[in-house]
């Protein structure tokens, strides 16, 4: 269900907005004083293609003293990216969700370019809004995603069919699966999430990538996202594979003292990823508002409870 505390907005209808980093979109809610529930089926009826309006995930906009799981941060940062899959399932965080979540904020005039700290149930994340260009173009903004996590164990293996590679295990606030392989075509359709093993060993699910090398410092990646299928981008998939791939060509920058960056090209469009000494990982590319509307309150209504 999709449940408003105030009956006149909920009369008029619902205000949504349309966004996306690199193609991989979004339905965003603002609800900035915390008055919405929205139920896991809502949210899948909403991100719909044919039912609803489309996404690869839903984006709830909300300050972040007017919601309890992000209250503990208000001190930190002012809003809370309240982040949903297009299952409806909750995500710890989503980086291409992050720009376009920014994005909106500078859209609605909540923020201005230049560094922006945002909640997620993640933690708190720095952001960077880089001014407009000259011709009207937004700048690019650069997400500060953290520090990736290599927990193991060794020997994960990635299954497609009869193919099987081995896996890097990545964990960027949410669990990752880097396989290295000859063909991005040998993913097959990524309609169903691909096989890992050992048994157990994400026990809540994993994004899996899969990666082919594009030239020095230069790869290319499809991704099948848990709670969303393959996807045309994604930022934390992204961030995984520049470390996992860092460490495949035998660069660490707390070893070696200097950053390290990737270009990493996705279906839906590119991305930079950085690693820097101190282990934090930066995201740097585009995003967009598409559009706006208000969802009916008959349609709404009729959504499942």
């Amino acid at each position: 269900m999709v449940r408003v505390s105030e009956s006149p907005l909920q009369s008029a209808g619902l205000p949504f907005l349309k966004g996306h980093g690199t193609q991989n979109d979004f339905v965003i809610l603002p609800d900035p004083d915390g008055r919405l529930v929205i139920g896991p089926e809502a949210v899948a009826v909403l991100c719909d293609r044919r039912a609803g309006i489309g996404g690869d995930g839903l984006l709830r906009v909300v300050r972040a003293a007017a919601d309890p799981v992000s209250a503990p941060l208000a001190d930190r940062a002012e809003w809370f990216m309240d982040y949903r899959n297009s299952d409806g399932s909750i995500a710890e965080m989503c980086g291409n969700g992050l720009r376009v979540f920014a994005r909106y904020l500078v859209h609605a005039g909540l923020a201005k370019p230049g560094p922006l700290a945002v909640a997620t149930r993640a933690g708190v994340l720095q952001v960077r809004i880089a001014e407009a260009a000259a011709d009207g173009t937004p700048g690019d903004i650069t997400v500060d995603m953290g520090v990736a996590r290599l927990p193991g164990p060794d020997g994960i293996e990635v299954t497609i069919g009869s193919r099987r590679w081995p896996a890097r295990n990545v964990n960027m606030g949410n669990p990752h699966a880097v396989a290295f392989v000859d063909d991005l075509d040998h993913a097959g359709d990524l309609l169903a999430a691909p096989l890992t093993s050992p048994d157990g060993v994400y026990p809540e699910g994993v994004n899996v990538e899969f990666v082919v090398d594009r030239g020095p410092r230069h790869v290319a990646v499809r991704v099948h996202e848990r709670g969303s299928g393959e996807t045309r981008s994604c930022g934390t998939g992204a961030c995984a594979v520049a470390v996992a791939t860092a460490r495949r060509d035998g660069a660490d920058p707390a070893v070696t003292g200097e950053s390290v960056s990737y270009v990493v090209d996705l279906p839906g469009g590119r991305l930079v990823i950085a690693e820097h000494p101190d282990g934090r990982v930066e995201m740097t590319g585009p995003a967009v508002i598409v559009g706006s509307g208000v969802l009916e309150p008959d349609w709404l209504a009729a959504l499942p409870r």
